[in-house]
């Protein structure tokens, strides 16, 4: 599985840890983040990740900046995604179970590295239950096609 993962300059250090922690577990990896610790814009990456995710280069996406915020709201502008900020594990299972979430995002400054990849393995290892939860994504598709996103 090809998993994208972008991040500002302050999640640098934390996306070095998430980037081995998915390579040892043999996902491959497209990064569409910053390598350098000078100012770079969340957004920037955001949206290349969901680009990638929505165009089928990656099957997932992985986000982190500071809170994990910005960075999921720029993702969030492209049709089709799904981004979610998690803090948790539990969170990020749910987000996948009942939201079919196609871009998983955290904070650098919120959550440290071990939590992080409890985060990340929860979120990859979930499936979408589908069913009611469909209906739902159905509706938010829905709210895509009306404003025109």
């Amino acid at each position: 599985m090809r998993i994208a993962i972008g991040n500002d300059h302050i999640a640098l250090e934390l996306k070095k840890v998430i980037v081995d922690h998915l390579s040892a577990k043999g996902y491959e990896i497209i990064d569409l983040g910053t390598h350098s610790a000078e100012r770079y814009d969340y957004p920037v990456a955001g949206e290349a990740v969901a680009r990638a995710v929505v165009s089928g280069e990656a099957e997932k996406g992985v986000l982190i900046c500071g809170t994990g915020v910005g960075i999921s709201l720029a993702a969030n502008k492209v049709k089709g995604i799904r981004a979610c900020v998690c803090s948790d594990p539990y969170t990020a299972r749910l987000s996948k179970q009942h939201n079919n979430t196609n871009i998983l995002a955290f904070g650098s400054r919120v959550v440290g590295s071990e939590l992080a990849k409890m985060i990340l393995d929860e979120w990859l290892t979930a499936v979408f239950e589908g069913g009611r939860h469909q209906r739902r994504l159905d509706m938010i598709s829905g709210i895509e096609e009306r404003q025109g996103v």
